[in-house]
């Protein structure tokens, strides 16, 4: 069987568009829609049609009969007044079997997910179509039938057309991988939904002042509730790192809220100084995407007014994300101010230097924090130590170790939960005063 005696069977049992004709034969040229494939075939059977009821053969009528009323070509009827034949109307179906004549409302979907787009900024798009299961499932039962082999799906043929509508009158491009708008449609609802993603914008922060936790510290009390313990702020402190930098983000793109990512976090009495601690701000739904960093980079800074300075602000993906979170894989330097509780000589310098470098330290989860991390030892690796004496009890490190390296602790010992430390190696209680990190090491 020939693929125009496959169209006429299927046009026999059942009505169909000219999309939805022209769709089981997709695969076959190239350059044509299904809605220009599909005319074709019908014009060329109601030629041949034509041709057979001319010479008398009454098997072209009944073509004609079946392209004019399931095939809904208005030359087959034509052609039939021309050979003194007629269809009553009640003969002529309502719609297309597969799609209900959906494909002729793609028109208006495509300028509804126009309308809907200008609210926000993008250069790249994606159409999703969202199908009935009873209309798939017919689809599906119909290629069986035939034997379709060279068909497109119905969900391919909406997604493509009404995105290359919207590409023409849009000027934006068709992305497959990560775009930046997605247009979700349902032809047979006739609704359309937009769904926008995230804009990533990494970064690095200082933390130039102490008292300011990283994230936002909800009230140990009300949980963010409210209350009067936390003077009905919901917050334990009034102001975070995270809460200065996302507030001028959001205003710039309009997003409906934010995510902050950062390799690792300083405590709250610690500075984040050096180059910065390496951050990713995650935009949920901006309208806003085509930014000046340079003039955000210098609004957010005037903003957090000498608490909190950011630099480096460029654009990027979730991809960072995932190494951000990976804080074990870094390096980190720090300074801590230690003060003992007995006078410190030139040899404790030394000792210290010599025992706390190129050293494997374990730590068990510290005291101070167990009431919100699982109790655990962990392994982390000091790289080197400097120290210097600065008066009869007080000396100043500067150490470099594998991120997550709890130095606090590393200096008191935390009642043995840490080994080696401070403390233990001088044999001479010692505390941090002032602690600073000094450097993230950390491919940008």
């Amino acid at each position: 069987m020939d693929i125009l005696e496959k169209a006429l069977k299927m046009l026999e049992k059942y009505p169909l568009c000219d999309h939805c004709l022209g769709r089981q034969f997709a695969l076959l040229g190239h350059g044509v829609e299904n809605d220009e494939r599909g005319k074709a075939m019908k014009m060329v059977l109601t030629l041949k049609a034509h041709a057979l009821a001319l010479s008398k053969n009454r098997e072209g009528s009944r073509n004609l009969k079946i392209l004019a009323t399931n095939g809904f070509f208005q030359m087959a009827e034509d052609m039939l007044q021309k050979v003194k034949k007629c269809v009553p109307s009640k003969n002529f179906p309502e719609k297309c079997f597969l799609c209900g004549d959906k494909f002729e409302v793609l028109e208006d979907l495509a300028e509804k997910a126009l309308e809907k787009l200008e609210e926000y900024e993008y250069s790249s798009f994606l159409v999703g179509i969202e199908l009935p299961v009873t209309v798939e499932e017919r689809e599906d039962e119909f290629k069986a039938e035939f034997e379709v082999s060279y068909g497109e799906s119905m969900r391919n043929e909406f997604g493509r057309v009404i995105g290359k509508k919207i590409a023409e009158c849009s000027g934006k491009k068709v992305e497959f991988g990560k775009p930046e708008a997605v247009v979700l449609v349902n032809p047979f609802a006739e609704e359309i939904k937009i769904q926008v993603n995230p804009l990533y914008i990494a970064g690095r922060y200082k933390k130039l002042v102490r008292g300011i936790p990283q994230s936002k510290w909800f009230c140990s009390n009300c949980w963010g509730k409210g209350c009067e313990k936390c003077n009905w702020t919901g917050k334990m402190y009034p102001e975070s790192v995270e809460e200065i930098i996302t507030k001028p983000f959001m205003g710039a793109t309009g997003s409906v809220k934010t995510s902050f990512h950062a390799s690792g976090r300083e405590d709250i009495d610690a500075r984040m100084l050096g180059k910065g601690r390496p951050f990713v701000i995650e935009l949920t739904k901006p309208k806003k995407r085509f930014l000046d960093l340079k003039e955000l980079e210098e609004t957010i800074n005037a903003y957090a007014k000498g608490k909190v300075k950011v630099s480096s602000l460029r654009l990027t993906d979730k991809d960072v994300v995932r190494r951000l979170k990976k804080a074990e894989s870094t390096q980190k330097e720090y300074r801590v101010i230690v003060e003992f509780e007995n006078k410190i000589g030139t040899k404790d310098m030394r000792l210290l230097e010599e025992k706390l470098s190129k050293v494997m330290v374990k730590q068990r989860t510290p005291l101070r924090v167990l009431h919100r991390r699982g109790d655990l030892t962990r392994e982390k690796y000091i790289y080197k130590v400097k120290v210097k004496k600065l008066s009869p009890k007080k000396a100043m490190m500067k150490i470099r170790s594998q991120g997550g390296l709890y130095v606090k602790e590393l200096v008191t010992g935390d009642e043995g939960r840490t080994t080696p430390s401070v403390s233990e190696i001088l044999k001479n209680k010692a505390k941090p005063t002032k602690l600073d990190v000094l450097n993230v090491i950390m491919e940008d």
